[in-house]
């Protein structure tokens, strides 16, 4: 533990251009808060960073007094690897810039920013890169683990469209990686999550979009679930790389397009993203309004970044989560036969099933040219156990635990590391698969003491697991 009267904090205080929270400091309660209200833990140190050189000072006070880190960006992973008990928490939630360079079409950003902050941005010059669904989400961590999401088809994951990162090393360098610089750290960076050092500064390419798309809902009721999903797979066998369906299995939410009647009913829903210019989307787009009998269509034209947040009110902080997560090449009638049974049995109004329709451009990179290894996934799918009472924990857990096993026999090889929960260390090898020694090597070069191990812990060659 860290006495707050000891020389050496005081100095670390003093030194740092940002500030320090100490656990009786009166922001300190709201600094520890993490999206998911399962994970509450208490780091000694909350260090909010405000330049690279901060992040350095904040890195060399942490081993010299052994004290685990912990890398918050936008606090949003689901193992709650943003936070730590007892040691000190870099915390980078007042770091949000971005810069967009749109004849160059680059975006620079800071390791704080949302995918809010980069959307609104980037969208005032009709440019994006593709990221995440929940604008509150950390940029950061979405870019580490992979990223996927309404662009992917077409633009590739968020990895695929990093361009260069600085990184501060576990040896207090602050590195630029690209693929001219220090290209073995940039190769594990994009995919390799938190394990090699953290990260003051992204570089993404940017590509036209919108600045509006179509773009929408289509919700049917369960019942019809046999019917619509498999229309859905016929349909995206061959659609078009500019649109993007993804399918949710969940009570319906109070949404004004829908019949009161239809409130709290289960349903699948199938949500659409098109980038196509308006007069060719449209019709791409039409046949996933005829899978069955809709209760409501909420389909047409609106801002890009309107359609981002679409999902925010779902999935707002202070929820209790915990997620399961398969990828598959196929969508095979058993696995729809386990989908639409465990729709049938969702523990609480927030739980879902999502599955989100990849294929196309990131399936078009070689699984060795990213740390990202899962580049055969056509889909990803979550099943997400939401509630807000700790007493729902057991069946929510359990009910994911069971539609995950049921689904097994369906999924391919691989795991998308961002969706890991704390309890599945052990497939970590699945999930980085072939790259694995590759990234074992990068983390001796970079990190051989394992400093950085609360993500998806990739140890130094031939070091022992962390304890815990």
């Amino acid at each position: 533990m860290i006495n707050s009267h000891t020389q050496n904090l005081q100095t670390f205080v003093s030194k740092l251009s940002g500030r320090v929270l100490l656990p009786a400091d009166p922001d300190y309660e709201q600094a520890r808060q993490v999206w998911n209200a399962m994970i509450d833990r208490r780091p000694a140190v909350i260090a909010q960073c405000a330049d690279p050189d901060d992040v350095r000072l904040a890195l060399h006070f942490a081993r010299e007094h052994d004290l685990e880190i912990a890398i918050r960006g936008g606090g949003h992973n689901i193992a709650g690897n943003g936070i730590c008990d007892g040691g000190l928490l870099i915390d980078f939630s007042g770091l949000r810039a971005v810069e967009v360079d749109p004849e160059a079409r680059i975006a620079r950003v800071q390791p704080g920013a949302t995918l809010a902050d980069l959307d609104e941005a980037t969208q005032r010059h009709g440019l994006a890169t593709p990221v995440g669904i929940n604008s509150t989400t950390g940029v950061a961590g979405l870019t580490l683990g992979g990223g996927f999401g309404w662009l992917s088809r077409r633009h590739g994951l968020t990895v695929d469209n990093l361009l260069a990162a600085d990184v501060v090393t576990a040896d207090g360098r602050l590195l630029h990686a690209s693929a001219d610089e220090n290209a073995d750290l940039f190769w594990g960076l994009r995919g390799g999550g938190g394990n090699f050092g953290i990260v003051t500064g992204f570089e993404f390419r940017l590509h036209p979009v919108g600045p509006e798309i179509l773009a929408g809902l289509v919700v049917y009721p369960l019942e019809q679930g046999d019917q619509v999903l498999r229309g859905y797979r016929e349909y995206v066998r061959t659609a078009s790389e500019s649109v993007s369906a993804w399918i949710v299995i969940r009570q319906a939410p109070p949404l004004p397009f829908l019949p009161p009647e239809a409130h709290g009913r289960k349903v699948v829903v199938l949500a659409i993203a098109c980038t196509a210019p308006p007069a060719e989307a449209e019709p791409l787009v039409a046949p996933l309004q005829q899978m069955g009998d809709p209760l409501g269509v909420h389909l047409g034209m609106q801002p890009f970044t309107q359609w981002q947040k679409a999902f925010d009110p779902l999935l707002t902080p202070g929820a209790r989560n915990y997620w399961k997560s398969h990828n598959f090449s196929e969508l095979d009638d058993g696995l729809l036969d386990v989908m639409i049974a465990g729709g049938n049995r969702l523990p609480t109004p927030d739980c879902e099933i999502f599955v989100a329709h990849l294929g196309g451009a990131p399936n078009r990179v070689l699984p060795q040219d990213t740390a990202y290894a899962q580049r055969d996934a056509h889909f990803v799918m979550n099943v997400h156990g939401r509630w807000h009472q700790a007493s729902d924990d057991a069946a929510g857990i359990a009910w994911a635990r069971e539609v995950f096993a049921a689904c097994a026999p369906f999924a391919s090889s691989g795991a998308y590391t961002n969706f890991m929960t704390s309890d599945e260390a052990g497939r970590l090898e699945t999930a980085y698969g072939a790259n694995l020694g590759r990234l074992q090597q990068v983390k001796q070069r970079y990190d051989p003491d394992n400093v950085f191990h609360l993500n998806p812990n990739i140890r130094p060659q031939g070091a022992a697991p962390v304890a815990g």
